[in-house]
């Protein structure tokens, strides 16, 4: 089993670490909300504990950010913000399970192994369905990011993935300039609203060939759509 810590305490960090490494689950630690959906695509955990307060972006953003973008691993949130409220709101944005701290190892290793089991039946034949549909021959998995076309990979940076696994979620229907930078640069108060047609342009390189094609529609944002002959 493979878990993605996103925690920013150091101290809490180490403990979890070993805690779950000596029980082993194989352990994969980000300290940053930022960063957190780069390394949730490419670790492919079976289950992310996430923390709320997080530097730069913070935990529920990170979360749905996640799940717009199609990402369906279970998430349970570890947080010293305890109240109902604060567990409802959690809940609601997408996650599977809520642990305020402090709290105890063996409870929440018992938790962890719960919402994989609870994955696992959940899916058609006892497995996780871990793909959004396909169009055109493309594939997202939804756990790792990456993308396939007719079973193989595409050679994509982050952010063309990115992009691209939105408009897969909705091939066909336009998808709004802003909505689409927020999947593609989440939490980069920096950037220029340009740079998502930046990110446009390399990707429509990318699909050449694939029988799909990324159409500009101005005022509106972007749609994905069969290529024509």
């Amino acid at each position: 089993m493979k878990l993605l810590l996103v925690e920013d305490n150091p101290a809490m960090q180490t403990t979890l670490q070993r805690s779950f490494e000596r029980r082993g689950i194989q352990v994969v630690v980000c300290g940053d909300g930022a960063r957190a959906l780069d390394r949730w695509r490419a670790s492919v955990p079976d289950v992310v504990l996430l923390d709320l307060s997080l530097p730069g972006v913070d935990g529920l953003t990170v979360l749905a950010s996640a799940r717009a973008e199609g990402l369906q691993t279970p998430v349970l949130i570890l947080t010293a913000r305890g109240t109902v409220g604060d567990r409802i709101l959690g809940l609601n944005t997408g996650a599977d399970d809520y642990l305020p701290k402090p709290f105890d190892l063996d409870e929440l290793e018992a938790r962890v192994r719960a919402l994989v089991r609870r994955r696992g039946s959940d899916a058609p034949g006892g497995a996780a369905d871990m793909s959004l549909p396909a169009f055109c021959g493309l594939r997202a998995d939804a756990d790792s990011g990456a993308v396939y076309h007719q079973g193989s990979a595409i050679e994509l940076s982050t952010r063309e993935a990115a992009l691209l696994r939105a408009l897969l979620a909705r091939p066909g229907h336009a998808v709004a300039k802003e909505r689409l930078f927020e999947l593609v640069f989440p939490g980069e108060a920096e950037v220029q609203a340009e740079a998502i047609e930046v990110v446009a342009y390399r990707l429509r390189k990318r699909l050449a060939g694939t029988g799909a094609q990324l159409v500009t529609l101005r005022g509106l944002g972007y749609l994905l759509k069969e290529a024509e002959a």
